[in-house]
């Protein structure tokens, strides 16, 4: 029988399918009518901060007809003590899997949400958000390697779960913050979040987005997403990488792992299709079984071992 369990370096999940930051409410509720949360392997949270965010200004978000969509949310949250109060338990009896997504404007914030969540338990990681690039400087932590050694190194000696880092692709080589934050001791790495974009409202003759730039996500940008975790484990191949950008299916799920993401994340889909996670874990068990693997992990990266081997022998 095929086993869709999946490690994530110390995070155990029942399978590598998870409900990615901002695209399930605060902690899944929203998602409870369709599925029970214990199947999944695992759900995120919204970002938190050490105080509640009122986010941006509307409108936030613009559909991309076909493509995906463009948002500005401004990490609205109700902040991390609404999050232990009121979800926590919930998550519990839910006994859902979950990695609490963790936000701040400066180093001394991220430093007081992980701190406040030491007195707590049952969540398994922290997935720290350093890539948002709808708030002024959310992507300082993300394009600046030193900041990001910094703050992963820092949250690293509080923590007392494995700890994740959320990278931009806005950048021009994702594997210079990637080595800055295996160097700082990170878990695992998150690739990738929104790419920005902009969108204009041909009546206003304006951008349609009060802040003009939003983080574009959807399916469009999985080409994007794949070259990352491409290049990113091609450097750190022992690093676990949890793959994210533009999922809405099986095929795309297995192209994620097959180049080298340990699992992976759905987000946009989950606003088109609510079950779509649910259906790449049946379709993730089907594909192990039509193809007798005993195991999901036996498909992680194997697409560069095909690479290798093309490339023996290979004049450039």
């Amino acid at each position: 029988m095929t086993s869709l369990n999946t490690l994530i370096g110390n995070v155990e999940l029942k399978n590598p399918v998870l409900l990615a930051s901002g695209t399930c409410g605060v902690a899944g509720r929203e998602f409870t009518p369709y599925f029970h949360l214990s199947e999944l392997g695992g759900i995120v949270s919204k970002s938190l901060g050490i105080k509640p965010w009122v986010g941006n200004p509307t409108p936030r978000v613009v559909e991309v007809p076909g493509c995906g969509l463009l948002n500005s949310i401004g990490l609205q949250n109700p902040g991390v003590e609404h999050f232990v109060n009121n979800e926590l338990p919930f998550l519990k009896e839910q006994k859902a899997t979950f990695i609490v997504n963790v936000v701040g404007e400066s180093l001394d914030e991220y430093i007081q949400v992980v701190d406040y969540l030491k007195n707590y338990s049952g969540f398994s990681a922290i997935e720290l958000n350093l890539s948002c690039p709808n708030v002024d400087g959310g992507l300082d932590f993300s394009q600046d390697p030193k900041k990001a050694f910094n703050v992963v190194s820092k949250i690293k000696k509080i923590s007392k779960v494995p700890v994740w880092a959320k990278l931009s692709p806005n950048i021009t080589d994702i594997t210079e913050i990637a080595k800055a934050c295996v160097d700082a001791g990170i878990d695992g790495l998150v690739l990738i979040n929104t790419v920005l974009g902009l969108a204009i409202n041909k009546w206003t003759k304006k951008p349609t987005l009060p802040r003009a730039v939003g983080g574009y996500s959807g399916s469009a940008i999985k080409p994007i997403a794949l070259r990352m975790i491409w290049q990113t484990y091609k450097k750190f191949p022992k690093v676990p990488i949890i793959g994210i950008g533009g999922i809405h299916n099986t095929d795309d799920a297995l192209e994620f792992l097959l180049c080298g993401a340990s699992c992976i994340q759905v987000g946009t889909a989950n606003f088109a299709n609510p079950k779509a996670s649910i259906e790449i874990i049946a379709g993730l068990k089907d594909y192990c079984e039509k193809n007798k693997l005993s195991s999901i992990s036996e498909i992680i990266g194997q697409a560069h071992e095909i690479d290798s081997k093309t490339l023996v022998g290979s004049k450039v």
